[in-house]
């Protein structure tokens, strides 16, 4: 039995390749300016080789903003991120952040992008105000240690820093100069300057 052949171009894609390719064009064109003749067409694949892995484009936007918040959230669950004092646990999930952004970034500039105008956008700002009140609790925690200045709102702190590291996206391009780790040290002895509080 011989193997049937996708009609245009090459045959098959896996769902990360499809994610990838999906996500630059989004990215490119807009979310909802994207066809799925046009994902088609540059993947050199069918429609429905498309639909062998999705359902539908919605589908390709909730599993992409689903793998940059999946890993954010990720980062907070790491052991320096839930235990020591909070000054530290926000660094290391600043730091983590910014890795995410720089392995992750065509997914994250998505992110970015939403702005709740479909029941899949709505949920990923949801889960984006969650990650936003994580970050501010370890604010607010550092500063009752005595870690953080108290003369600035640790929810517009929290906005400060992560817009920040969000701006990252308009600049930063992975394998370039700037290694991820090199852009979280200079993010960190900037921000954290400024963050702490005086002896």
């Amino acid at each position: 039995m011989t193997q049937t052949r996708v009609r245009r171009g090459r045959p098959g894609h896996s769902l990360d390749t499809l994610l990838v390719v999906a996500v630059a064009v989004f990215n490119e064109r807009g979310y909802d300016a994207t066809s799925m003749e046009e994902l088609a067409a540059r993947l050199g694949v069918t429609k429905s080789a498309i639909y062998h892995h999705v359902p539908s484009k919605v589908e390709l936007l909730r599993l992409a903003l689903d793998r940059a918040l999946d890993a954010l959230f990720a980062v907070t669950e790491e052991p320096a991120a839930v235990t020591g004092r909070a000054i530290d646990r926000l660094e290391h999930v600043v730091r983590g952040s910014v890795r995410v952004l720089a392995a992750e970034l065509p997914f994250v500039t998505l992110l970015l992008r939403v702005r709740g105008n479909s029941a899949v956008e709505e949920a990923a700002l949801a889960r984006r105000r969650d990650f936003d009140r994580i970050v501010t609790d370890l604010v607010r925690s550092a500063e009752e240690e005595g870690d953080v200045r108290p003369d600035v709102d640790p929810a517009v702190t929290s906005r400060l820093l992560f817009g920040t590291v969000n701006s990252l996206t308009e600049w930063f391009r992975p394998g370039g100069a700037l290694s991820a780790d090199a852009l979280a040290d200079a993010l960190v002895a900037t921000t954290f300057e400024g963050l702490r509080a005086r002896p």
